[in-house]
C-alpha cells in the first residue's frame, strides 16, 4: 500500500440524526429554527415601529417637497421648486441664524459645563455622590411647560428677577423678548438649565468605565488632578464624549417647545421673529398655513440634513481634537 493512500484524510460523514423517533426530530428542528430565527423575532418590532413612525413619514415628507401640497387635497409635482424657493426666502435664513444662534449659546457652555460636574462628581474624595448625582438630574425630570413658565417670569421686563438684580449693578431693564440676543440669551439659559444634568450623567458614566488603576498608577508618577484628567480622562472619554456631542447637536438643531413656551405660543418667536428657530418655521409653512405644506415638508428636509452635516462636522472635530 502506498505512502499517500495510507494517509489519505478520511471520507466526512453527515452529523449523526438526533436519537429517538419522529418526536425527538421534530423537536430537534425547532429548537435549530429557534436558535437561528428568534433573534431577528425580537428585533422585529424596533424595525416596526422604526418604519412605520420614522421610515414612512421621511420618504412621505421628502415626495411632498417635490410638490405644490396643500392640506385640501391638491397637489402639483414641480420638481426641487420648493428648495430652491428656500434660497431667496429671508424668514428660512432668519430662522436659521436664530437656530444657531441659540444652538451656539446653549450647547458649548452645556457641554463644557456638564464636563466640569462630571469629573467632580466622579472624585472619590466627594461625600453623598448619589444624592448630588441624583439631585443634577431633578431639572430634566421637570415638565418643559413649568420651566418655561418660570423662567418667563424671570425674564419679565417690569417684575422680572434677573431684571431686578441687574438694577443693582446699573443695568437698565432688559425687554429678553423683544430682541434677537436678549432672546437667544433667555431661551439658552432655559435648555442649559434642563439638559445640563442628563448630559453629565452620560459623561460620569463614561468616567466611571475608565480603569482606576489609570489614576493611581498616574498619581505614583506625581501627576496632579488637572494632567489626569487632560492625559487619561479626556482622551478614554472621546467615545462617550462625541456621543454626547452629536446627540445635543440634533437636540439643539431642532429646538422648538423653549422658542414656543417662550414666546407665549406664538409660532412666529416674537413680534418681528426675533427668535423663530427652524422647527418653528417648518411648522408654520406645514401645519399652521396649510396651502404650502410642501415648503414645510421641504424645510423638514432641509433641517435634517442641516443636522446631519452639523452632526458629521462635530464628530470630525471631537475626534481630531482627542488625538
Amino acid at each position: 500500500m502506498s505512502h499517500s493512500a495510507a494517509t489519505a484524510p478520511p471520507t466526512p460523514t453527515a452529523p449523526p440524526a438526533p436519537p429517538g423517533g419522529a418526536r425527538e426530530r421534530r423537536r430537534f428542528t425547532l429548537d435549530r429554527l429557534d436558535l437561528t430565527y428568534s433573534p431577528y423575532v425580537y428585533i422585529a418590532p424596533f424595525f416596526l415601529i422604526f418604519g412605520a413612525f420614522g421610515l414612512y413619514p421621511m420618504a412621505r415628507t421628502a415626495w411632498m417637497s417635490l410638490h405644490d401640497w396643500d392640506m385640501i387635497g391638491e397637489r402639483t409635482f414641480i420638481g426641487l421648486d420648493n428648495y430652491t424657493r428656500l434660497l431667496s426666502d429671508d424668514y428660512f435664513w432668519n430662522a436659521l441664524v436664530n437656530t444657531f444662534g441659540i444652538f451656539a449659546l446653549s450647547t458649548i457652555p452645556q457641554l463644557l459645563l456638564a464636563l466640569f460636574l462630571a469629573n467632580l462628581l466622579n472624585r472619590t474624595l466627594l461625600r453623598a455622590k448619589t444624592f448630588f448625582r441624583m439631585a443634577i438630574f431633578i431639572p430634566n425630570v421637570v415638565s418643559v411647560a413649568a420651566v418655561a413658565i418660570v423662567f418667563g417670569m424671570l425674564y419679565q421686563r417690569e417684575y422680572g428677577l434677573v431684571n431686578w438684580l441687574l438694577g443693582f449693578v446699573g443695568i437698565d431693564q432688559i425687554d429678553w423678548d423683544g430682541q434677537t440676543w436678549s432672546s437667544w440669551a433667555a431661551i439658552a439659559s432655559m435648555v442649559n438649565w434642563r439638559w445640563t444634568g442628563y448630559n453629565t450623567l452620560i459623561l460620569l458614566a463614561g468616567m466611571q468605565a475608565i480603569p482606576r488603576d489609570l489614576y493611581e498608577a498616574a498619581e505614583i508618577d506625581g501627576a496632579g488632578q488637572w494632567r489626569q484628567f487632560w492625559r487619561i480622562t479626556l482622551p478614554l472619554l472621546r467615545p462617550t464624549f462625541v456621543f454626547v456631542v452629536i446627540l445635543s447637536t440634533i437636540g439643539g438643531m431642532q429646538l422648538f417647545t423653549e422658542p414656543l413656551l417662550f414666546a407665549n405660543g406664538s409660532i412666529i418667536g416674537g413680534n418681528q421673529r426675533e427668535f423663530q428657530t427652524l422647527a418653528m418655521y417648518m411648522y408654520e409653512m406645514g401645519l399652521v398655513n396649510l396651502n404650502s405644506a410642501g415648503y414645510g415638508a421641504a424645510v423638514a428636509w432641509a433641517l435634517f440634513m442641516i443636522i446631519g452635516l452639523m452632526s458629521l462636522l462635530n464628530f470630525v472635530l471631537v475626534r481630531r481634537a482627542a488625538t
